[in-house]
């Protein structure tokens, strides 16, 4: 199978994964809250990563260069920690409609950081395709809870404050899966193999999870983490949120972009929106209307142009 459609199918799974995830997060959040979560999560995905580099590759740490390490490492703090708070930050402040509407433009920047960083260059069917995938998912995010939305009222402030950390997050996870990408192929400089993605993977994570709980550590929240231990079932819906999310999903989000071009790759993996209307379904029973519809059907259009090209 072409490489560049194995990257492309990964993807696609990735947002499948990242789709299922937040709902044992959310879960697990009401109980422990977010902070304990996002910690605990990160841990666990460590260990995985770890367990698996080891059975896979040999190696509980990957062998790596300096500069490797460097890069990943960045591409770790940029976007699993700096943009996962900012995400956070954000939903607290708007809620989940203009956050996933705002998050959305992701893709946008890792094109952007492509083009600058990578000289990445795009095909006319290839951009079109992005388009209309963008097109299609703020469509659906624009439609959900529409009328919630328009009844509440919030804080001109407050709003701004939201806006700008939704759109530091779309910023950081963008920028991260490029630094992410050139890590990956900063060994040609170096004279070294090149990174495997699940070595690429943990890289990233166990510096984010050293940089997560250092902050932690520092602003006195070690004690409200280890008792959230306690709370056995939360534990368990953060360890399969971890399992789907910041093991899988993250693995296979650097055979993705190892094998595509990142603003593809990160097109593909921006589909949450559009996916969760059926899980909201089968969970919930929420039924989406024509719109939302409407919205997925543009969005995997978008997809099969990006795949015909």
């Amino acid at each position: 199978m072409d490489a560049s459609l194995v990257g492309q199918l990964a993807a696609l799974v990735v947002s499948l994964l990242w789709t299922l995830c937040p709902l044992f997060f959310a879960a697990a959040s009401m109980r422990i809250g977010a902070l304990s979560v996002n910690a605990i999560r990160m841990v666990f995905a460590g260990l995985l990563l770890s367990i698996a580099h080891f059975f896979v590759l040999g190696r509980i740490i990957p062998a790596a260069s300096t500069g490797q390490w460097f890069f990943m490492g960045l591409s770790g703090i940029v976007g699993l920690v700096i943009g996962d708070l900012c995400y956070f930050g954000a939903l607290m402040s708007l809620g989940p409609r203009l956050s996933l509407l705002i998050m959305a433009t992701n893709p946008i920047f890792s094109l952007i950081a492509g083009w600058l960083a990578l000289g990445e260059v795009l095909d006319g069917w290839s951009f079109i395709g992005i388009c209309v995938t963008l097109f299609g998912v703020l469509w659906v995010v624009a439609q959900r809870n529409g009328g919630k939305a328009k009844a509440e009222k919030r804080d001109s402030a407050k709003t701004s404050r939201g806006v700008l950390l939704g759109f530091a997050a779309a910023i950081c996870q963008g920028t991260g899966l490029v630094i992410s990408k050139y890590g990956m192929q900063f060994a040609a400089s170096e004279g070294v193999p090149n990174l495997n993605p699940l070595s690429a993977t943990l890289m990233r994570m166990l510096v984010a999870v050293a940089v997560m709980w250092a902050g932690t550590a520092v602003f006195g929240k070690l004690p409200e983490l280890f008792e959230s231990f306690r709370d056995r079932k939360a534990v368990l819906q953060t360890f399969i949120g971890a399992v789907l999310g910041p093991f899988l999903g993250i693995w296979l989000s650097m055979v993705a972009i190892s094998s595509t071009a990142t603003g593809i790759a990160a097109t593909l993996m921006s589909l949450m929106p559009v996916l969760v209307i059926p899980i909201l379904w089968i969970f919930y029973r929420q039924k989406t209307g024509w719109k939302g519809i409407l919205g997925a059907i543009i969005a995997v259009s978008g997809v099969a142009i990006i795949f015909l090209a």
